[in-house]
């Protein structure tokens, strides 16, 4: 079990980041004691674009090592044309893993005058693996959490695994317990259903592109290391290189953090092989869902 909504805000307030990294690392120590650190070589492709064009990102993306893609551009699409779009990519494609959408699902299904498993049913029919994790703003709209946890319910109902993130530092007036309360949602629906491969804290980017506002290096280890403790039910932990630069990714891998998330946010695949093995660990490459491909 999992530290407490009450230990997760004392750790939130407190001021010893070093402590909270040790009890982190111990979680981590527990869940993965072979010593390994994994990444993820991945591409991006637009449906929005021709199924030629969609073809050549593709053939790209695998050349330069990626074992699968997220889809972009869904927005405004119809159903049949986004099945069509994917049979088309499974078609010429049929071992890379593809990766879309969120809670688009929700305004996708709408449109279609679906339900959400229906709608989630068919895309899986017509060539896509798995939901993306991309997190709702925790102090966003009402009932924007419980649509996430609706879209990722229905996923795993039909056997997708999943990942969660959860996108913190966005100001508007989000506070310590709404991260919590995340966390216990997500939590909440691991104990349900298993389905979650791992769980990502994204820190948000800095309003404006003003550095001065940007989420401080240690908020990000302190949320990334509670997020480990609290959801000790979730096998893989990442560490994003989005945005934090490197050092503070390599120190996440002492608060907790298993995964260094994918080439190309940041880093090349020779900078995240690089930082693991100075931080002590082997690295290995991943596929879409954590599954070891090769180690290094």
């Amino acid at each position: 079990m999992g530290i407490s909504r009450e230990q997760a805000l004392d750790c939130f307030r407190s001021d010893d980041l070093v402590g909270i990294g040790m009890e982190a690392d111990a979680v981590r120590r527990r869940l993965h004691p072979e010593g390994v650190v994994s990444y993820v070589v991945g591409g991006r492709v637009d449906c929005a674009a021709s199924l030629e064009n969609a073809h050549s990102a593709i053939y790209e993306a695998i050349d330069l090592g990626a074992s699968g893609v997220r889809v972009a551009g869904i927005a405004e699409m119809e159903m049949e044309r986004l099945e069509t779009w994917l049979r088309g990519v499974r078609q010429q494609f049929p071992a890379i893993w593809v990766e879309g959408l969120t809670t688009e699902v929700v305004a996708l299904a709408k449109r279609c005058g679906l339900g959400v498993g229906e709608t989630i049913a068919r895309l899986q029919g017509a060539g896509l693996d798995s939901i993306a994790g991309d997190g709702v703003g925790l102090a966003g709209e009402d009932g924007a959490v419980g649509q996430w946890v609706a879209v990722h319910r229905a996923a795993h109902a039909l056997g997708m695994r999943t990942t969660a993130e959860m996108v913190f530092g966005m100001g508007g007036g989000e506070t310590l317990e709404q991260r919590v309360a995340w966390l216990e949602a997500v939590r909440g629906l691991q104990e349900e259903t298993g389905g979650f491969a791992a769980f990502v804290p994204v820190a948000a980017a800095a309003p404006g592109g003003r550095e001065l506002d940007a989420v401080t290096a240690v908020e990000r280890l302190k949320t990334l290391a509670v997020s480990r403790m609290f959801l000790d039910n979730i096998e893989n932990v990442q560490a994003s290189a989005a945005g934090e630069g490197l050092k503070v990714l390599q120190m996440g891998l002492r608060f907790g953090a298993n995964d260094v998330g994918a080439v190309g946010a940041g880093a090349s695949e020779e900078d995240l092989r690089r930082i693991i093995r100075d931080a002590g660990f082997r690295p290995v490459e991943r596929d879409g869902v954590y599954r070891a491909m090769m180690l290094g």
